[in-house]
């Protein structure tokens, strides 16, 4: 793109750079750890790959911000991870965490792509995504064959098609009513959200240990409670229809108490699951069509909102959230001598 021919970035392009900034960043000091202690060679080329591609990344965007003249993000830097630590998560975690990153980095970045417009940031966006679906599916294969990965369960394959004859196929909410059996849609759903929640339960109990503010301690401890009551309220579904919910051995937190992160840092990640959850809860609402379902979703999306605003709060107090690029305010520029 020429400067003869140069597109101003749109105010949708700037601000989904600038969150991609900081979740690549973020990524980078996490990864700094996890290679610090990697052991087997396979997890060790993983990350380092995801760590490679994090790095290009992080350039291109600042190259975009200097040919449109805007100032380069904090994000998270060396001061954000502490190098020499204990390792703060047990086996395999590191491959649990990528698994995890990978899918909430392959929704961001393909709804990126299309609240862009200019060419080469479609392209940007296109080419992320295609990365974060490819670390997507090394990490869950290398979790499968290591039995860690728990498997939705199968079921029998339909023999006909057909469509819904009676009303109660949509309710749930009448304690007089058998509720009927989850659909596959449903189901996938809930195995969905209790996934994602294991793996962010853990990464809770960790903070939770090597937290250094009294305060954001307390919070990590409420966000691993709250884990695991969407873990246990979602799973009750599942057991209702004889399906046991997914678990793992894998990835606990160790018992060391020395932090190999800041609290900042810490309180983004915490920030970013939570609202992924938020969406997952509400993808899991609106296609749920047994009525019990979307008003538990949204019970728990209520309480999740509530655990992000308080998170919202303490970054703000602590001087850790860095401002998004504003609109610029209009009232400003009809006062006089303006």
């Amino acid at each position: 793109m020429t400067k003869s021919t140069h597109i101003p970035l749109s105010a949708s392009e700037l601000s989904n750079l600038w969150m991609t900034y900081q979740h690549q960043t973020m990524q980078m000091r996490f990864l700094e750890h996890f290679l610090e202690h990697a052991e087997d060679d396979e997890i060790n080329e993983m990350l380092k790959k995801s760590y490679d591609s994090c790095g290009e990344t992080v350039d291109r965007i600042i190259n975009f911000f200097h040919l449109d003249g805007a100032v380069i993000p904090v994000g998270f830097t060396e001061r954000d991870f502490i190098k020499g630590t204990p390792k703060l998560f047990d086996f395999l975690y590191e491959v649990m965490f990528l698994h995890m990153i990978s899918k909430i980095g392959t929704s961001l970045f393909s709804l990126y792509s299309t609240m862009s417009y200019r060419q080469d940031i479609r392209k940007f966006y296109r080419e992320l995504t295609s990365t974060y679906q490819m670390e997507f599916d090394l990490s869950a294969q290398f979790l499968l064959e290591k039995g860690v990965l728990a498997r939705p369960p199968y079921v029998t394959m339909p023999q006909k098609v057909s469509f819904v004859e009676d009303t109660n196929y949509l309710s749930g909410l009448n304690i007089f009513k058998e509720k009927r059996s989850l659909n596959t849609v449903e189901l996938s759903l809930i195995h969905h959200a209790i996934e994602t929640n294991l793996t962010g339960m853990q990464l809770m109990m960790g903070f939770a240990q090597v937290a250094r503010d009294e305060k954001v301690k307390e919070y990590f401890v409420k966000g691993m409670k709250l884990s695991k009551e969407v873990e246990t309220t979602l799973g009750e579904y599942l057991r209702r229809d004889y399906i046991e919910p997914p678990a793992t051995h894998a990835g606990k937190a160790t018992n060391s108490t020395t932090p190999p992160f800041s609290d900042k840092i810490m309180m983004y990640i915490t920030s970013l699951l939570s609202t992924f959850g938020l969406g997952s809860h509400a993808l899991g609402g609106a296609f749920s069509l047994r009525s019990d379902l979307p008003l538990t979703m949204a019970k728990l999306a209520q309480q999740i909102f509530s655990f992000a605003k308080e998170g919202g709060e303490i970054m703000i107090k602590n001087g850790w959230m860095e401002e998004p690029p504003q609109v610029e305010d209009r009232q400003q520029l009809t006062k006089p001598g303006r």
